[in-house]
């Protein structure tokens, strides 16, 4: 089989099927047929990032981004792992801004980027940045309950308001 699609679908159902090792597997080939497609890149990153090897995730979104910068997604899901990861001390908040930012230029009504975007400058301390990106999330989704709860936070703890 020479058909760069056929490996693509069925990777892409691996991972709806929770079966990340056969998704990259598929991917892979994929990707070896044609190297240039962003979709590939980016599923293969989504496994990666299941499987929790964020580095090669973050590589794979990276090459996504590199031959389609409108990778919304890639750019989210990038700053996601910066934000979550675990293993790593210090991570660079400030790219995942980027990245976000990206994503919100994209996409103004990112209600997930727009989360995340609070979440990492309450992470830097710029509180009230933090606020902004909730309100704006909140007028978009205003029974975000999620987002209710952490604007709640920061104007008590964090912002000393009632």
């Amino acid at each position: 089989m020479n058909d760069y699609r056929y490996y693509l679908d069925n990777g892409i159902f691996d991972i709806q099927k929770g079966n990340f090792k056969n998704a990259i597997d598929n991917l892979n080939k994929s990707i070896e047929i044609k190297n240039d497609f962003e979709i590939a890149y980016f599923y293969r990153a989504a496994a990666y990032q299941a499987m929790e090897r964020f580095d090669e995730a973050m590589l794979d979104y990276t090459k996504a981004i590199q031959i389609n910068e409108k990778m919304t997604d890639a750019y989210y899901n990038r700053a996601r792992i910066v934000l979550s990861r675990k293993d790593i001390k210090n991570p660079d908040i400030s790219s995942a801004v980027e990245d976000l930012e990206k994503a919100l230029q994209l996409d103004e009504k990112f209600i997930d980027a727009l989360y995340a975007m609070a979440a990492a400058h309450k992470k830097l301390g710029n509180y009230a940045t933090a606020l902004t990106y909730l309100e704006k999330l909140l007028d978009i989704e205003p029974e975000a309950i999620n987002a209710r709860a952490f604007k709640k936070l920061l104007l008590q703890k964090y912002l000393k308001k009632n």
